[in-house]
């Protein structure tokens, strides 16, 4: 399980710079048709970039997920193992319940796109809008790895508090 968890890591950082890259095209677009007459102003770029916008922050939330690099706030003062495990689970449990919501309308969404076209680039929206599903789906995935890995809560518990 754990290589297989690999891999999709692997392809999760690969997404994510791509995107990035991908973002890139038409925002120079855009910028570069403002301020010259070189080229025309593509109206499709806004509406691209907007789009590789939503997948760039989903996939660096699944790495976020995956990584544990979310940020935690410390409000509590220092507590024995014991409840900083307990803190720890609540917490995992919370952000399950939230990407199971995640997942749930990710699909109610994708689904409600299914027939719908992009108003300028007229690209299918589900294309856009199954970044919900796969990103709740793959938070799932990450989170029950992190819950069932014993060593996870030993490294979270060496960390001190968790909130």
């Amino acid at each position: 399980m754990q290589k297989l968890l690999g891999l999709i890591d692997k392809l999760l950082h690969f997404l994510l710079i791509t995107t990035v890259l991908l973002l890139i095209v038409p925002v120079s677009l855009q910028i570069f048709s403002r301020f010259t007459d070189l080229i025309p102003r593509y109206m499709w770029t806004e509406e691209m970039s907007r789009f590789f916008f939503v997948w760039l922050i989903l996939l660096g939330a699944t790495l976020g997920v995956r990584e544990r690099l979310h940020f935690d706030v410390d409000f509590l003062p220092e507590l024995s193992p014991r409840a900083t495990h307990v803190i720890l689970r609540i917490s995992q449990t919370a952000m399950l319940v939230f990407s199971c919501v995640i997942l749930y309308w990710g699909i109610e969404f994708t689904q409600f796109g299914w027939n719908q076209t992009s108003e300028l680039a007229e690209m299918p929206m589900w294309w856009i809008f199954i970044a919900w599903p796969i990103a709740g789906f793959l938070w799932i995935v990450f989170l029950l790895d992190h819950m069932f890995n014993a060593s996870d809560v030993s490294e979270s518990s060496n960390q001190g508090s968790v909130i």
